[in-house]
C-alpha cells in the first residue's frame, strides 16, 4: 500500500464522518456488538501480518457486510457508497499472498505425499504456487493461482543396477551400506543434470525478469541441490523440504554438531543405545559420508552448474533459511537441532476419507480383524521369490482374520478365501479403519508414521536404506517386530502375527507413540505453513541461521584446535628427542683422550 493510499483512504474517513457528526453511534454499537463506528473504518496498518490473513478473512468480509449495511441505511449519496467500498476493499488485504516457485527434481512417487501435500496447502491459503514436477497435479484442478512446469521423470532404476548388480529392489537387503551411499551421490548428480537439461528448466534459469517474480523458492533436500541455483538467481530465500526425515549430513548445513556417540545414521540399523563397536560402525560411515560430499559429490553438483559467475554447491546451502523435516517424535531419538530445522513429521496425513466400497464390506466384515499387508511404491511385492510367496499366502490361509494386500498383479494364483489382493489401496485410510490390527510393512518412514498415528502394531520386512533404523525404534519402543523374507518360516511368520494381534502390550505401546506423535503445540502442517510464512516475512530470517555454516569443514570440527594441541604437545617432545640424540651424538664423535704412564 503506497502513501498516496494511506492519505486518501484518511480522507474517505474524514469525509464520512465529518458527514455523520449528528448521528448517535450508539444506535450502530447496539446493532452491531459493542464495537463503534470508528472502530469498522480503521485503516489497516502497512505492517499487516500476512500468516493471520486466513484466520482474519471472515472478520474482513464482517467488516465489509457492516460497512454497506451503515452506508445504505444512512448515506443517500453514492459518493458515500463509492468511498467506503474503497474502505471495505483496503480492508480485505488483498495482496497479502505470496508468489513460490517450488523446485522438486526427484521422481520419487513417495517423496511427493509430502511435496503435493505442502503444495496443496500453500494454494489453499491463497499463496501463487509455480511447481516443478515430474508428477502433474493437473487433474486435481487447484485453481487460478496454481501453474505447473511438468518435466520428465529421470529413470534412474538402470543405473542402479548397473552398480548394485541387483535385478529388484527387494534383492537390495544385503547390499553394503558403503555402496548405497555412492549409489545414491552418484544417482542424486545425475538426475539433477538431467533435469538441468530439460526446455522447461533451461527456460525457469534463463528468464529476463527474475528478480520481484517470486518471494520463495522450496527445493527438496534429496541429492538434488543444484536446484538452490534458483534461489541466487532469483534472490530469494531458500526452504528446502527433508522427505526422508533428519540426517547426520545436515549437520554443517545448519552449523549444528550431531554427535556420533549416540546420532545414529540414517542407513545405519542402529537406535540411540549403540555398542562399542556399533559405534565404531557408526563413525566411520559418517566420517566416510562428510569426506565424500566434500571431495566427490559436492564438486560432482559443481560441474552440474554450467552458468557463468555462479556460486558453489556449499556456498548456495549457506542461503537456506529453513528445513522441513518429515520426523517427530517418538519416531527419531532426540539429537541437537538449530532453530530453523522444523520438525513436521507426518504432515501428509489427512482425516480418513470414504473407502471404496467393496474395501470398506471387507474390512466391516472382518468379525476377527484384518491385517493390512503392504510394501510401499517401490517394493514390490510381486518380486517375492515363489516359494517365499507360498509361505506367506498358506500363513494368510490359516488366519482368523482377514487379509489385504498391495500386490502389483491381481491375478495372484492359489487365493485364499479371506484374502484380497490389489495393485494400489488407500493405505492410510485402510489404516484408519478400526477392524486392521495389524501392519505388515517394509518399515518406510510415510507408512511407519500413518501406523503410529493410528495406532497400529507393524510387523516389519526391511530392505533398504533408513527402513531397518525404524523398524528397530519400533521393536525398542516395543510397538512393532521384524522378519527376514530371505530366511522367513511358515512358524516363524504365523508366531509374530499371533504374537501382535493377541498380546495387548502391542497395541498398549504403539497407542502411547501414537499419543506422543499427535500431541504437538501446532499440527503438523499448520507448522509448516507458519514457518514458510515466516521466512516469507522476515525476508529470509537470517537471524534462523548458525554462524557455523560459514565456517569450513575442519573449523567446524575444531580440526585446526586438534592440530595446534597436537603441536603444543608434540613438538617439544620432539624437540627433546631432538636434543638428546644431538647430544648423545656428540658424546660419541669426541676423542678419548688416552693416559700415558
Amino acid at each position: 500500500m503506497t502513501p498516496f493510499t494511506n492519505i486518501l483512504l484518511l480522507l474517505i474517513r474524514a469525509i464520512y464522518l465529518r458527514t455523520h457528526t449528528k448521528r448517535s453511534i450508539s444506535t450502530h454499537s447496539q446493532s452491531f456488538g459493542s464495537r463503534p463506528l470508528s472502530r469498522l473504518l480503521i485503516v489497516p496498518s502497512v505492517e499487516h501480518n500476512k500468516r493471520n490473513q486466513n484466520e482474519n478473512v471472515n472478520d474482513q468480509w464482517h467488516t465489509l457486510l457492516i460497512t454497506y449495511s451503515i452506508a445504505l441505511q444512512q448515506s443517500r449519496s453514492a459518493l458515500h457508497i463509492f468511498l467506503l467500498s474503497l474502505v471495505a476493499l483496503q480492508q480485505l488485504d488483498l495482496g497479502a499472498s505470496s508468489r513460490i516457485l517450488a523446485a522438486f527434481f526427484f521422481p520419487g512417487k513417495s517423496h511427493f505425499m509430502m511435496t503435493n501435500a505442502i503444495i496443496r496447502e500453500l494454494v489453499r491459503q491463497g499463496h501463487e504456487v509455480t511447481f516443478i514436477t515430474p508428477f502433474s497435479l493437473a487433474k486435481e484442478k487447484l485453481g487460478p493461482n496454481y501453474k505447473e512446469i511438468v518435466i520428465p521423470q529421470y529413470d534412474f532404476w538402470p543405473e542402479i543396477k548397473e552398480m548394485t548388480k541387483r535385478d529388484t529392489v527387494l534383492e537390495m537387503t544385503d547390499l553394503p551400506n558403503f555402496s548405497f551411499l555412492r549409489m545414491v551421490n552418484v544417482m542424486g548428480v545425475h538426475s539433477t543434470d538431467f533435469a538441468f537439461e530439460q526446455p522447461e528448466i533451461q527456460a525457469v534459469i534463463n528468464e529476463k525478469n527474475k528478480v520481484g517474480k517470486y518471494d520463495l523458492l522450496l527445493a527438496e533436500q534429496f541429492f538434488n541441490e543444484g536446484a538452490l541455483i534458483l534461489g541466487h538467481l532469483y534472490q530469494i530465500p531458500i526452504i528446502t523440504v527433508s522427505t526422508f526425515g533428519n540426517a547426520n549430513y545436515l549437520s554443517q548445513l545448519f552449523g549444528i554438531v550431531s554427535p556420533w556417540s549416540y546420532v545414529p545414521h540414517a542407513y545405519m540399523p542402529y537406535t540411540d543405545r549403540m555398542s562399542l563397536w556399533e559405534r565404531i560402525s557408526n563413525v566411520a560411515i559418517n566420517a566416510a559420508e562428510d569426506l565424500t560430499r566434500e571431495f566427490s559429490y559436492y564438486p560432482g553438483q559443481d560441474a552440474v552448474l554450467l552458468l557463468d559467475r555462479v556460486p558453489t554447491i556449499k556456498e548456495l546451502e549457506r542461503n537456506i533459511s529453513a528445513i522441513l523435516l518429515n520426523t517427530y517424535m517418538p519416531l527419531a531419538s532426540a539429537r541437537p537441532m538449530s532453530y530453523n530445522m522444523i520438525p513436521v513429521g507426518g504432515l501428509h496425513i489427512q482425516p480418513p476419507k470414504a473407502l471404496p466400497e467393496h474395501i470398506q464390506k471387507f474390512l466391516d466384515d472382518a468379525n476377527h480383524g484384518a491385517i493390512y499387508f503392504s510394501l510401499g511404491s517401490q517394493v514390490r511385492s510381486a518380486d517375492l521369490p515363489p516359494e517365499k510367496l507360498k509361505i506367506f499366502l498358506d500363513v494368510f490361509g490359516s488366519l482368523k482374520q482377514r487379509v489385504l494386500w498391495k500386490f502389483e498383479d491381481e491375478t495372484l494364483p492359489n487365493l485364499p478365501a479371506n484374502v484380497k489382493v490389489q495393485s494400489w489401496m488407500p493405505q492410510a485410510d485402510i489404516l484408519a479403519h478400526p477392524n486392521v490390527k495389524v501392519f505388515i510393512a517394509h518399515g518406510g518412514l510415510f507408512g511407519t508414521q500413518e501406523a503410529v498415528y493410528n495406532g497400529i502394531p507393524i510387523l516389519g520386512m526391511p530392505v533398504y536404506c533408513d527402513q531397518h533404523q525404524n523398524i528397530n525404534q519400533g521393536k525398542n519402543a516395543g510397538y512393532a517386530l521384524g522378519l527376514d523374507y530371505r530366511t522367513v518360516t511358515a512358524e516363524e511368520l504365523r508366531g509374530l502375527l499371533l504374537e501382535l494381534i493377541e498380546n495387548p502390550k502391542y497395541r498398549n505401546n504403539i497407542n502411547r507413540a501414537s499419543r506422543v506423535f499427535r500431541d504437538r503445540p501446532l499440527g503438523a502442517m499448520d507448522t509448516a505453513m507458519y514457518w514458510i510464512n515466516y521466512v516469507i516475512e522476515h525476508r529470509g530470517a537470517p537471524h534462523l541461521v548458525a554462524a557455523g555454516v560459514e565456517l569450513p569443514w575442519y573449523q567446524f570440527y575444531l580440526l585446526d584446535i586438534v592440530a595446534l594441541a597436537l603441536a603444543a604437545i608434540l613438538l617439544p617432545i620432539v624437540a627433546l628427542i631432538l636434543l638428546c640424540r644431538s647430544s648423545s651424538s656428540k658424546g660419541k664423535d669426541s676423542p678419548r683422550k688416552t693416559k700415558i704412564n
